[in-house]
């Protein structure tokens, strides 16, 4: 089959929110106009699987089981495998199951993924968030700190369009196994952002919470675990630079003039010098944090992600006929649109 008429792929993790995700795809099959495969991973779930609706413009709708659960930014690095290894799309849409990332913004994202030449990886940009204000306050304190650590903006999750090429390349891309958004940053894939408002949660709550965030969260700053280094290694090296002047200074203040007050240069030295010995310890320990993280290739998802799947399922296929009638109808549409 030519990658031109290949049906994309939706890629979506699950642990337990099955209702969810039925509703999800029940809104999905009705924005989509092409039929589609859709890849559900299972990470883990203890909940059982659903009965499945018919779905008018899906192709199928594959469930792959995980032996564990490993957290979803890792589902969706399996899930990545399977896509490049066995579905093989025109093009992988990553998306989450609970209805934040909105159905009908999926076929503005397959738009703007053809029109730049299906090459680019398209990712939502997030313009507006619907959750609580302490969510929202923690949220901007990270981004500012992930700004600081890494010099990367955080302005998207896991809402995305790739094309093969690129799900290709993370194949072999060891960071893909920490977080899913800084891999593809990580791997310099070209890109662009759409802007799209985040939505709310069709069913049910979320098993995210505080802590989990907060791993999430540092689990995107540990992709770029080499920069935070140089970066603090920099910050350490200026504050080393600045006590061994402050410490000239107090030496100049006791034995040069007559200004010092007894037991002051002392103290004064003695702080100054422990802090220095601390700064250029730190400097130390970061130089070889940075080397350590330039040979570390602990997981490739071409080599090991076979290992954690337990086995898949067709939860729903559509009839031959009917298949056939949508690749046709896809493509008299593409016709149309070729000049």
């Amino acid at each position: 089959m030519d990658a031109r008429t290949r049906p994309t792929v939706v890629l979506i993790p699950v642990y337990n929110d099955w209702d969810a995700v039925v509703c999800l795809l029940s809104e999905l099959n009705q924005q989509l106009a092409e039929p589609v495969d859709v890849l559900l991973v299972d990470d883990g779930s203890l909940a059982p699987m659903p009965a499945w609706p018919e779905f008018g413009n899906f192709r199928t709708v594959k469930v792959l089981h995980l032996r564990r659960n490993l957290g979803h930014q890792r589902a969706i690095a399996i899930g990545l495998f399977e896509a490049a290894d066995r579905m093989r799309g025109s093009a992988v849409i990553v998306m989450d199951g609970d209805g934040e990332d909105r159905p009908d913004h999926v076929p503005l994202l397959l738009e703007e993924f053809r029109r730049r030449g299906s090459k680019d990886v398209i990712f939502a940009a997030r313009t507006k968030r619907l959750e609580s204000l302490w969510f929202r306050v923690f949220y901007a304190l990270y981004r500012r700190l992930h700004l600081l650590f890494t010099g990367i903006e955080v302005r998207v999750g896991n809402f995305s369009v790739l094309p093969p090429e690129a799900v290709s390349r993370l194949m072999v891309v060891p960071e893909l196994w920490n977080h899913y958004a800084a891999a593809v940053f990580r791997a310099k894939l070209p890109l662009q952002l759409v802007p799209l408002p985040r939505g709310r949660r069709l069913r049910g709550q979320s098993t995210m919470n505080f802590v989990s965030l907060v791993i999430h969260g540092l689990s995107a700053i540990s992709v770029f675990s080499d920069v935070v280094s140089a970066r603090l290694l920099v910050a350490a090296s200026g504050f080393s630079v600045a006590l061994t002047v402050a410490l000239g200074v107090v030496v100049a203040v006791r034995f040069g003039t007559g200004l010092a007050i007894p037991g002051w240069a002392t103290y004064a030295g003695g702080i100054l010098a422990v802090l220095l010995l601390q700064s250029l310890l730190l400097a130390v320990l970061l130089v070889f944090q940075i080397i350590g993280s330039r040979t570390q290739m602990s997981f490739l998802a071409a080599r090991d992600a076979h290992y954690f799947i337990a086995g898949r399922t067709v939860a729903w296929a559509a009839p031959a006929t009917q298949v056939a009638m949508l690749a046709q109808a896809v493509e008299m549409e593409r016709a149309r649109s070729r000049p």
